[in-house]
């Protein structure tokens, strides 16, 4: 195993033709698609692994100049790539990793055929002509709280972002990885990855360019896939099986 599959917790699964990269949001770490993952290695090479600063990963690491960008998670992706010697792959990403495909397939656009994104957004501070769910107030307040007691916001954030009350199964999984992380790095990261509004999914279709789709599924939550994966896994896999390219 290389230095960067070591690093991120990488693992390889299946046998397919085909790569998928699964890539989680803040809080979370690869498990969070233990729904998904069975559909996906029958037809696929399937690749998962932990962002930097997850729990699963060694804090030593963690380089807080590296990642005060998008573009050092981003970076994480191409080396990851690059080490298991993938030409191309179908890039999923849930939230915060959304845009951290986004920023990848900018610079290295010969690597990704397709993105999947779940629950992304390009910003959460609210501004003139834009609404991407809260006030500086509001985000000043929410740091406050994760500064002043890690834990107990965590035991208010993961009900909140999931969906449910803390007896939920999705609320306890997110509430486990949630605590993995270490405090400072979770307050770091958290500033990139917060609950996203239905109305950012349009702006992004809007603003991205070339062909994207759209679909609001009726779920509830900011982790779907763990909170609702009967609704969830068959439109991720309605997406990432449609070719945009059929002629």
């Amino acid at each position: 195993m290389g230095v960067v599959e070591e690093a991120h917790n990488v693992k390889v699964l299946g046998t397919g033709d085909r790569t998928i990269v699964l890539a989680h949001g803040f809080g979370t770490d690869q498990s969070v698609w233990k729904h998904l993952l069975p559909h996906l290695v029958d037809d696929y090479k399937v690749v998962l692994f932990d962002n930097m600063g997850a729990g699963t990963t060694n804090p030593d690491y963690f380089d807080f100049e590296r990642y005060s960008t998008l573009e050092g998670y981003a970076y994480d992706v191409i080396a990851i790539l690059e080490e298991l010697q993938i030409p191309c792959c179908i890039y999923v990403g849930h939230s915060v990793s959304a845009m951290i495909g986004a920023i990848a397939s900018v610079v290295r656009p010969d690597l990704f055929t397709k993105l999947v994104t779940v629950s992304g957004s390009p910003r959460y501070l609210n501004d003139v002509d834009y609404y991407g769910g809260f006030e500086q107030e509001d985000l000043d307040q929410l740091y406050e709280a994760l500064r002043s007691n890690y834990k107990a916001w965590c035991s208010g954030f993961a009900p909140l972002a999931v969906g449910g009350d803390m007896d939920s199964v999705a609320v306890q999984e997110f509430s486990r990885t949630l605590f993995n992380m270490r405090p400072d790095i979770a307050l770091t990261v958290s500033m990139k990855d917060l609950a996203v509004p239905v109305v950012v999914s349009e702006y992004l279709h809007q603003n991205l360019g070339g062909e994207s789709i759209v679909e609001v599924m009726s779920t509830e939550g900011h982790l779907p896939q763990l909170s609702s994966p009967d609704v969830v896994i068959p439109v991720l896999l309605r997406h990432i099986r449609y070719d945009i390219n059929v002629d």
